[in-house]
């Protein structure tokens, strides 16, 4: 169920932003930084944003977030899941925690389980955990030149899509320019999305756009994304096991700024009503907190964030 949760926020992340996760593409090229002007967010009479201008902030959020993922890859963190299972009224009826120390390995990204029910592992699973994340070093040490290329140019055929998505949301949505707030001691822009009658998607995917509206925090002088709220508005079916969400499911994600450089995230919450296939009914609550961020490729000392580190 976790993994399921992740894989629709990565779908709906994207929704009025940028894509959410984005930070975790591990591309190793070296693009120039993004040169792309501030957008221009002055709206109409009504507070009404036009689509150009909501193309110009897609584009300048989208150049930003790949800048803030090549930084991400220089750290490590502690991420904590609740995962709250309800019955038919609402009401828990079990709760599992896991807590993972993420880190990453030869470009790829690796979780190892520390703590269950926020006790230790026992020896037994620990080493488990342990060859699990040597078997990746070892495959990555051991990888063929070709395995590399065919490895890369397909992380590349990813990120294009992920930008030809990016496009279509911007003409998936009728934007309103809320106002701003101070998020964190920091102004951002309030941005609310509706879906736009009549949208003609241009991928595959982008037909689930105008299942979801949303509101997105974007910061002032970053231009990085800094919360998200989404609510599906509608039921639908998605993935190759034909999961359907039922209107209702939310999704809510914070992000925070770290050492003067990085955007990271802090909070993230959903509210999930899905069935799988004809098989299992799954309704539950989730909650992922993050701390302790690290900078492993240089010495840093990491604010922002839990408490002061140097590594």
């Amino acid at each position: 169920m976790r993994k399921l949760g992740l894989a629709l926020l990565l779908m709906v992340g994207v929704l009025l932003a940028a894509p959410v996760f984005a930070q975790q593409d591990r591309s190793a090229s070296g693009s120039p930084p993004s040169t792309a002007s501030p957008p221009d967010l002055q709206p109409d009479a009504s507070g009404k944003l036009s689509q150009q201008q909501m193309q110009q902030l897609l584009r300048v959020v989208a150049d930003k977030d790949i800048e803030n993922g090549k930084r991400v890859r220089d750290y490590t963190y502690i991420e904590r899941d609740e995962e709250r299972k309800l019955d038919g009224t609402g009401q828990v009826k079990s709760t599992e925690v896991k807590t993972y120390d993420v880190m990453e390995l030869y470009g790829e990204q690796v979780q190892r389980l520390i703590e269950k029910d926020d006790k230790a592992l026992d020896k037994k699973d620990a080493a488990k955990e342990e060859e699990k994340i040597q078997k990746v070093i070892d495959k990555r040490k051991n990888e063929s030149e070709d395995a590399r290329r065919k490895r890369e140019q397909k992380e590349e055929k990813d990120r294009e899509q992920d930008r030809k998505f990016v496009r279509d949301v911007a003409d998936a949505y009728n934007f309103t320019l809320v106002g701003t707030q101070s998020l964190g001691g920091r102004e951002a822009w309030v941005i609310d999305g509706e879906p736009r009658p009549g949208f003609e998607p241009h991928m595959k995917e982008s037909k689930f756009l105008s299942k979801f509206r949303g509101r997105v925090w974007i910061d002032k002088d970053d231009l990085q994304l800094a919360k998200m709220d989404v609510e599906c508005l509608d039921n639908f079916s998605w993935g190759l096991f034909l999961a359907r969400f039922h209107k209702g499911s939310r999704f809510m994600l914070e992000q925070t700024r770290v050492n003067d450089e990085v955007w990271l995230p802090l909070h993230l919450t959903a509210k999930i009503d899905v069935r799988i296939g004809l098989i299992k009914n799954f309704d539950v609550d989730v909650e992922q907190t993050y701390r302790d961020y690290k900078k492993f490729r240089a010495t840093a000392k990491i604010v922002g964030v839990g408490d002061v580190r140097e590594k």
